[in-house]
């Protein structure tokens, strides 16, 4: 599809709609810097224009304007995004949510909380931690990512191996479609039967059917109580196959992650975070239990350990500070980051039902042999979602570029062999766009195309995304 450039004329018609305070143009370099990049790789586009609306009003009139000139809008959150979401791959405008940054209300009553797209993460979490209430979902980033971007991308996190992902608890949303039409997606209620359900439709379309401006969430009463422990094994598969085994023992973690050797050794390194790590030991599972009990979570520990005596485990480190959880918590968290200082790499997000992980783990590591790259692994492991960080090392640029795509098409039709997918929460956006048909059929693909036209007509909005 053909695009219209900004001219000097849209220009001034944008500019009307946002003010002249919260527009951004080229001439402005280092301003727009931050809007030619997410987290993703090291992929860099430049917009013409970047607008910073304050509401669904001026979202509306931007979408209207767009639509009748056939001007490609790219929606953005916060940029820390893997997937290459929020990138202006066809130039025209980036839409960012950074002005809508309130909470407007958390209703205590209903356990319910109405927040614009812009709030962080973590600061909304903090928010309802005070009146005693819990919001579960927490990606690596929720010290910074926006609650509209983890909408976008259904994210997860850590938790969401017991409380579930972003989608489980959006209950309504404020939607402007990409003609600049407001519209409600739902109710804020906890079952709604009443037609299509619009509003798990647009969590994790990825910006490409309307821009989000209100959520409601629902919210769960806080658990005050958790345990940590980091369990060191001798070898890797064997603390992928302890997984399952944990919850056919009756246990359920609120989180249960995966660290193979290089993945903790870079973090602790890169955080400056003292680890014993001796050279026999090859992979570590963070497991957390959380709940209103400590007695009762020292019962649920000791079951744990008696799944782990059956595995050849190292010594097993039990925090027993708010700081050790905390620098546990901060080495799994900045796995990602401490790659990405150590080399140019690429991550991708696979998911297998969680007992098949120790073959995913395996054949991982074979295609790397295959193609000579090496891998970092790490991840939810609890869910089966498995963070694959490929590192260029010294592969040349042109294994880099032509081999490695080829290595990545194995680790997808393995992923989906063993009956999982080629994302579990980064989505397709961008850099998975070429892999997607290995895991959707064209009957799935027709129809997601035809949302998409139904939504968005002209395909102005964040275009060359997911197809």
């Amino acid at each position: 599809m053909k695009f219209n450039k900004v001219t000097p004329e849209a220009v001034e018609a944008l500019t009307a709609i946002v003010g002249a305070g919260h527009i951004i143009l080229p001439a402005a370099a280092d301003a727009m810097m931050q809007y030619t990049h997410d987290e993703t790789e090291d992929l860099r586009y430049l917009p013409e224009v970047v607008l910073k609306p304050a509401n669904a009003e001026e979202i509306s009139h931007i979408m209207q304007f767009c639509h009748q000139n056939f001007i490609p809008v790219t929606p953005r959150g916060a940029g820390t995004g893997l997937s290459g979401g929020a990138l202006a791959v066809h130039q025209g405008v980036i839409l960012s949510t950074e002005r809508l940054n309130k909470i407007v209300h958390i209703d205590e009553r209903n356990l319910q909380a109405t927040v614009e797209p812009g709030v962080i993460t973590q600061v909304f979490q903090e928010a309802v931690i005070e009146r005693g209430l819990f919001y579960p979902p927490d990606p690596s980033s929720r010290g910074s990512c926006f609650l509209g971007g983890n909408l976008s991308e259904s994210s997860g996190g850590p938790r969401a191996v017991k409380y579930g992902v972003t989608k489980d608890y959006v209950l309504n949303l404020q939607v402007v479609l990409p003609t600049g039409e407001i519209t409600w997606t739902g109710a804020n209620v906890l079952k709604n039967a009443t037609g299509y359900n619009l509003t798990q439709l647009m969590v994790g379309s990825e910006g490409t059917l309307g821009i989000i401006t209100k959520i409601v969430f629902k919210l769960i009463p806080y658990p005050p109580q958790n345990l940590v422990m980091l369990v060191p094994f001798h070898d890797e598969e064997e603390a992928c196959d302890a997984v399952s085994k944990i919850f056919m023992a009756g246990i359920v973690p609120s989180a249960l992650e995966f660290m193979e050797r290089d993945a903790i050794l870079w973090a602790s390194r890169y955080m400056n975070i003292a680890v014993d790590l001796p050279e026999d030991i090859q992979a570590h599972l963070l497991i957390e239990l959380d709940g209103k009990d400590m007695d009762q979570l020292y019962k649920d520990a000791e079951d744990v350990y008696q799944v782990l005596e059956k595995y050849n485990v190292g010594e097993i480190l039990v925090a027993d500070t708010e700081k050790q959880k905390a620098d546990l918590w901060q080495l799994r968290r900045s796995v990602g980051h401490a790659v990405k200082s150590n080399s140019i790499y690429k991550e991708e997000d696979t998911v297998v039902p969680r007992a098949e992980l120790p073959k995913l783990l395996k054949g991982v590591k074979e295609i790397g042999a295959k193609y000579n790259f090496k891998s970092v692994c790490y991840g939810h492991a609890g869910d089966g979602n498995l963070h694959i960080n490929i590192v260029k090392d010294n592969m040349s640029d042109d294994d880099w570029k032509y081999k490695l795509p080829e290595g990545i098409k194995e680790i997808f039709r393995l992923c989906v062999s063993l009956g999982g997918t080629i994302s579990g929460e980064h989505g397709i956006g961008l850099v998975q766009r070429p892999y997607i048909g290995i895991a959707v059929n064209e009957v799935q693909l027709r129809l997601m195309k035809g949302i998409k036209q139904l939504f968005d007509p002209h395909g102005i909005l964040n275009p060359g995304k997911i197809f």
